[in-house]
């Protein structure tokens, strides 16, 4: 859409849009997001920033705005500013005006006890008020997205789960452990990157009480995902998958046809098997049928996550995904493979 919405439904991942989060300087995950506290502001400016921080949110907009500019404020100007915050508080009040508006019509088309009402209502303290003002003139392509969120948020069956977990794809766990966790990832996603270093603690504490299985889901806008989807299949083919999985994931700008031979070579495979699997494209079918899996699960973008049919919130934190794994392991996911709900 091009306004921003990334920002009001903010995820810590890699998007089908084709935007992520990590790209966008003004996103709260992006290298622009600058901290008042971290800024070598005089100590007059540094509190006036961290009370207005305190009142917009410390990841908003107007917060890391003022972080920024604070650098070359006069101390004098900080100071009358502390002086009179109410000013500047009612000033902000004003300008908060849109996006209250925003929320409000949010919520009165997604439904005000929704998910989406909610994920708006605290999303939408993060935004800026032209932010705001622009997306106004776009509620109904917002709504449209929210009500797609929502929609793939909902638990999977058990057959759809079923679906995802057969076939070769990589995995390990055995297949009749009682939680499946599927994986949709792209080599070229940074969250992926973060996704990765769960999978393996995953690994390390559930092993034969988790079934994990991983699913290629390459983004069209990184240009190396795809190649190194084909890659890891072609290592997969060889026994050595998931080695090859952490090289990738470790060395994401090393993707190109000449990095992924580099770095086979690395983890020991064959590589004239490998380079022929590559030119013949022989894993480009597995490829598109794993896409197609994610499609028909809803997949909006990287890492997704999929614990027993229900999609991990914050797939990059192993403590929440330890949680999620610990609730279906004692029964309280929404399906199972085997088909017993809760």
């Amino acid at each position: 859409m091009g306004v921003g919405l990334l920002s009001i439904i903010l995820v810590a991942g890699c998007n089908h849009s084709g935007t992520s989060p990590a790209a966008d300087p003004s996103s709260a995950h992006g290298s622009a997001a600058v901290g008042a506290a971290s800024l070598p502001t005089p100590h007059a400016c540094e509190k006036y920033v961290a009370a207005l921080c305190e009142k917009t949110g410390k990841e908003s907009d107007t917060c890391r705005a003022m972080g920024i500019s604070a650098d070359v404020l006069p101390p004098a100007a900080c100071s009358a500013g502390l002086n009179d915050l109410a000013y500047s508080f009612r000033k902000l009040a004003e300008e908060s005006k849109s996006c209250d508006e925003l929320t409000a019509k949010l919520c009165a088309e997604t439904g005000p006890t929704s998910t989406s009402c909610d994920l708006v209502k605290s999303q939408s303290k993060q935004l800026a008020p032209e932010r705001c003002k622009i997306m106004l003139d776009h509620v109904p392509e917002i709504v449209a997205d929210l009500k797609k969120m929502e929609e793939a948020s909902r638990p999977l069956s058990a057959e759809v789960v079923a679906a995802l977990a057969r076939g070769k794809a990589p995995s390990f766990g055995p297949e009749n452990a009682k939680v499946t966790v599927i994986e949709f990832a792209d080599f070229q996603c940074p969250y992926c990157a973060k996704a990765a270093e769960v999978v393996e603690q995953v690994r390390e504490k559930y092993q034969d009480r988790v079934h994990f299985v991983f699913r290629q889901f390459p983004l069209s806008m990184h240009e190396n995902a795809r190649g190194a989807a084909e890659a890891a299949l072609a290592a997969n083919a060889q026994g050595n998958f998931w080695k090859f999985h952490d090289k990738l994931f470790q060395n994401q700008g090393k993707l190109t046809r000449e990095g992924l031979e580099g770095l086979a070579k690395e983890v020991g495979l064959n590589l004239p098997k490998f380079k022929k699997a590559l030119d013949e494209k022989t894993y480009a079918a597995d490829v598109d049928s794993d896409v197609k899996l994610g499609d028909s699960a809803l997949v909006q973008g990287t890492p997704t996550l999929i614990i027993n049919g229900v999609r991990a919130p914050n797939p990059t934190s192993f403590e929440d995904v330890s949680a999620q794994i610990e609730s279906a392991l004692k029964g309280g996911s929404a399906a199972t493979p085997g088909g017993n709900a809760g």
